[in-house]
């Protein structure tokens, strides 16, 4: 199949090593950074944080995560050009679903006497949240909506990247306390581009089940 966006997925892989000498431009940050802003979400609740890593001082903290467990993804740390913190919110409230609302309001999405009405939607954030408050397992689940959008723009982009679940959530949660305000991250987004010799990922063929197992039309 000839099509630009299966040829964006066709060369999308996950990268295993990269280049610290080069950066992602600032152009192309800038439409990832409002990409992921537009990411889809159940109801548009938006539950998440994003937070991007940049600096030499920020690379140092999330390389000091990797102390206790998942050093195979701590070189990734250092030498991707940009990680993102892709965080959620567990414990998402109506008065979270409120700044949705409002911003609604305000962007003519909703008539300012409908505000009431549009807390409708709230109602399926309600099915997902337990006794305690807990509404970890939905919002997680809508950082992943993000994570795969952000992925292919990384690919439309030829920026490699390396999702990471294999992150310590933990101490992720300690040492960036302060960014993440009681959302939590689970999974991170190294960026970049590929060492051109040590990425042994690079030239290995794309692999995937065949249509008729994963497909069906009825």
């Amino acid at each position: 199949m000839t099509h630009a966006i299966i040829s964006d997925l066709e060369n999308r892989y996950t990268a295993k090593r990269y280049d610290a000498s080069k950066r992602i431009s600032a152009e192309d940050m800038a439409v990832i950074y409002e990409a992921t802003r537009l990411s889809a979400s159940s109801i548009n609740s938006q539950p998440w944080k994003f937070i991007v890593i940049e600096s030499d001082a920020a690379k140092q903290r999330f390389h000091d995560t990797f102390a206790n467990k998942f050093q195979f993804n701590q070189p990734h740390a250092k030498s991707a050009s940009h990680i993102m913190l892709f965080a959620y919110n567990p414990k998402y409230t109506r008065d979270d679903y409120a700044k949705v609302v409002d911003k609604g309001i305000i962007d003519g999405r909703t008539k300012p006497e409908d505000r009431e009405q549009a807390f409708a939607g709230f109602a399926f954030a309600e099915l997902n949240t337990d006794e305690s408050g807990d509404t970890s397992t939905w919002t997680k689940s809508q950082t992943y909506l993000a994570l795969g959008n952000t992925l292919h723009v990384l690919a439309r982009l030829g920026i490699d990247s390396t999702t990471m679940e294999g992150v310590d959530s933990e101490m992720i949660g300690e040492i960036f306390k302060d960014e993440l305000d009681g959302y939590v991250c689970e999974v991170a987004l190294a960026m970049g581009y590929h060492h051109s010799t040590e990425d042994y990922n690079a030239s290995l063929p794309k692999s995937r089940l065949a249509m008729d197992e994963v497909l069906q039309v009825l």
